[in-house]
């Protein structure tokens, strides 16, 4: 089985003036002092930020829902999580991505924080909720944020969520502003760390996978290291191109501060969809 009978349909990519540097992005949870904080389920789902006319994703990609979906949103900015059920990261990736309604129905905009609405974050939040009043959608909905106790309140709360499939927990200082960056103020935990990486090259596997995608390498702000597990055969056949950014999970960091066991997740996003796939033994070495 050779690369070139493999075929990748690409399609156009749109965008608005905004970038991923304009929304607020996670930190890790390490362990950080978060008394007087929040926290509430992290959503396996699709960044959403309406800015006011318009909703596009983290990286920049301007989405194309129907009518009905955004007829009642706000003239004001909100940030959120794309998502309809746990465990349907594809299908909603599916859905949102498509240029054709393809289920949009079955989505809701989780809404955490109003960007350009002032006070804490309950006040920012507020400003969404007085609006949805006088103008009810199905399909917004403010995420419910929970006073944490203590350290073991979050980690019960982990498990729970966990329990039920779902992907983590978000923590957050609700006396923080809406910052437009990684923020110290908004922390993720999940039971297996996850990050992102941009992919430099590709490695021909052995045995079952000799024709196919043995192992990739990436790098990021840890440096460069290989993934070699995590792929189905779909990915292997067809991997993530090069210069793409994918999504690993990994479990602490080696001695020189790369991933330990890194595993690939998924793809998420491509810097430069328009460019053409080589053969096997042009994209695999």
């Amino acid at each position: 089985m050779t690369w070139s009978k493999f075929i990748v349909f690409f399609f156009p990519i749109y965008t608005v003036n905004a970038t991923s540097s304009d929304i607020m992005l996670l930190g890790n949870y390490t362990g950080q002092n978060v008394q007087n904080w929040v926290m509430s389920e992290k959503l396996d789902g699709i960044r959403g930020y309406w800015d006011g006319k318009q909703l596009f994703t983290r990286q920049n990609k301007v989405l194309s829902p129907p009518n009905y979906f955004i007829k009642n949103f706000p003239p004001f900015p909100i940030d959120g999580e794309l998502f309809s059920e746990r465990n349907h990261f594809e299908e909603i990736s599916s859905i949102v991505r498509s240029e054709e309604d393809k289920g949009w129905e079955k989505i809701k905009l989780y809404v955490f924080d109003v960007p350009t609405a002032t006070g804490n974050l309950f006040s920012r939040l507020k400003k969404l909720q007085d609006y949805l009043v006088e103008h009810p959608t199905p399909y917004i909905q403010i995420i419910k944020q929970i006073p944490i106790r203590d350290q073991e309140h979050v980690r019960s709360f982990l498990k729970q969520v966990e329990a039920q499939k779902g992907e983590g927990v978000v923590l957050r200082n609700p006396n923080a502003p809406y910052e437009r960056k990684r923020s110290s103020q908004i922390l993720k935990l999940k039971t297996a760390l996850d990050e992102e990486c941009e992919v430099t090259a590709h490695h021909k596997g052995k045995n079952q996978f000799e024709n196919v995608l043995g192992s990739l390498s990436c790098k990021n702000q840890r440096g460069e290291f290989k993934i070699g597990s995590g792929f189905t055969l779909g990915d292997r056949i067809n991997p993530p191109p090069i210069g793409a950014i994918i999504t690993y999970k990994y479990r602490g960091l080696t001695r020189n501060g790369l991933p330990k066991f890194a595993t690939y997740q998924r793809l998420h996003s491509d810097k430069n969809s328009q460019k053409t796939n080589r053969t096997l033994n042009e994209k695999v070495r």
